[in-house]
């Protein structure tokens, strides 16, 4: 790995650490961030860590007109022999460059972003809450900050790293959430920007979960915006069907978003011997397969949850209640390894964990 120079300011005013059992997630942040600059004439220049502040921009800067932003989400995790890991930041910082071609924003150096990202964390290490189920949200993005209305990729941009401890997602245990199908929004379409991890997707999905939360609803299955009849996403995760024994997940097709969560779970079931079959799914497909007593579990993937077990889908009315409302067998020990092989507790023989040392 190159030599990377970082200048680091620390701050000179330390926060309180917040109470772990009084956790939320997002609303809490460390005493640095890192933050990098990117101009036309230099490309990207004087990467550094400072105290975390508000960041000044212009009113008329293009993040605000026309969203040309990109952002990721990881954690770094706390072992019971206080050893700090991270979880596949490489493939963060890939898919970063995945969604910045998309949204034409300038590439990153992913070596740099992984050591300003491991100098960062061990800055702030001692802010990773020490509970089990809790960790060190890490929340990379980039934003376009040319003061300029005129409807073009920016000329300048920044890159920056902030870090928030969180809760366990699950305070009470694993426990299956409820989902409606959705049949009058959608989240994105092939050719557009749903692969890309960019804000605009998150907000064109409110709409959509506040009307379900209306009904009892956790969130919302994402069906395709072409035939509204193939499934995509579950609310903002990857999704994944147990059907008659065999694991099926819909295939990436330009409108889903390359989870590192479904990769690590896909992976994790072939090392087991487990089908899994990335295709097409169809809503109705998973009815009927309802109707004949072969859907035997659900659940979705992602950062936040690791996996949300599904218990219930609500579609055209009719409540298709999923292995008895009950967390799955298969559900429960993907979730079981996939966060022990993140918090050291189970071995990784994917050489996934990262060691900050």
């Amino acid at each position: 790995m190159k030599a990377y120079q970082i200048e680091t300011i620390l701050s000179s005013n330390r926060k309180q650490k917040p109470v772990t059992e009084q956790l939320e997630f997002g609303t809490i942040f460390t005493d640095h961030m890192f933050i990098m600059d990117y101009s036309v004439e230099r490309g990207w220049h004087d990467p550094r860590i400072i105290p975390y502040q508000p960041i000044s921009l212009d009113p008329a800067a293009m993040v605000f007109h026309y969203g040309q932003t990109v952002f990721e989400g990881l954690k770094a995790y706390l072992s019971k022999d206080g050893e700090v890991f991270l979880f596949r930041p490489d493939r963060n910082f890939s898919r970063m460059n995945q969604s910045n071609a998309r949204l034409c924003i300038p590439p990153i150096d992913e070596e740099l972003a992984v050591e300003a990202l491991k100098q960062l964390v061990k800055i702030d290490q001692d802010w990773i809450p020490k509970a089990e189920g809790t960790s060190l949200y890490i929340r990379p993005f980039i934003i376009s900050t040319a003061p300029h209305l005129g409807v073009a990729p920016s000329e300048s941009y920044q890159f920056i790293i902030i870090l928030s401890p969180v809760g366990s997602y699950y305070k009470e245990g694993i426990h299956p959430v409820k989902i409606s199908v959705e049949q009058n929004y959608v989240r994105a379409v092939a050719g557009g920007t749903g692969e890309a991890k960019t804000g605009g997707n998150y907000a064109n999905g409110l709409k959509a979960q506040e009307e379900a939360a209306k009904l009892g609803y956790s969130q919302v299955l994402w069906l395709d915006g072409r035939e509204n009849k193939y499934i995509e996403e579950v609310g903002s995760m990857n999704v994944f069907f147990k059907i008659n024994g065999e694991i099926v997940t819909p295939a990436l097709n330009g409108s889903i978003l390359q989870g590192i969560t479904r990769d690590s779970i896909i992976q994790l079931l072939k090392h087991w011997n487990i089908p899994v079959i990335e295709r097409r799914i169809s809503v109705e497909e998973i009815y009927q397969s309802y109707r004949e007593g072969l859907l035997e579990e659900a659940f979705g993937t992602g950062t936040a949850a690791v996996i949300s077990p599904i218990g219930e889908f609500l579609w055209k009315g009719e409540k298709l209640v999923v292995n008895s409302g009950e967390v799955g067998q298969l559900t429960r020990e993907l979730y079981d390894t996939l966060t022990g092989i993140q918090n050291g507790t189970k071995e990784d023989p994917f050489g996934w964990r990262v060691q900050l040392r």
